[in-house]
């Protein structure tokens, strides 16, 4: 139904900046919240952020508070990840999701919320 693309990864030093786009097709993502998550090789997928496209309303996970931020663009069906002050640690494959409206927040921070998934964009941050 809806297909989501990632874009926007690459590599970058220490204390450097990214935005990372995800761009929807097949559908509008204006009734689903859309997360962010992150897994390094060999560890778990971890969540990032979550948007919720109706209201406008975010969430962000205690590791990238202050540093991320997520903005949503209507017209182009987009929500963006803005990356700043990168660390090494912030080193993963970046994934958004998308999923139907109706859970609550603690919800939306696992990766059993989410029905779409995009192949992800990898980050690398070097010290």
């Amino acid at each position: 139904q809806v297909h989501l693309l990632e874009s926007g990864g690459g590599l970058v030093q220490a204390g450097d900046s990214l935005r990372l786009s995800c761009a929807a097709s097949g559908g509008t993502l204006s009734p689903y919240a859309m997360g962010w998550f992150r897994q390094a090789p060999g560890k778990e997928r971890e969540f990032v952020a979550v948007l919720r496209w109706s209201g406008a309303t975010t969430d962000y996970a205690d590791s990238v508070k202050g540093r991320f931020t997520l903005s949503r663009d209507n017209a182009k069906n987009t929500v963006y990840l803005q990356m700043n002050s990168l660390k090494p640690e912030d080193t993963a494959v970046y994934y958004c999701a998308a999923t139907l409206p109706g859970f609550p927040i603690a919800t939306l921070k696992g990766t059993y919320a989410y029905k779409y998934w995009g192949q992800g964009t990898q980050v690398t941050v070097s010290s």
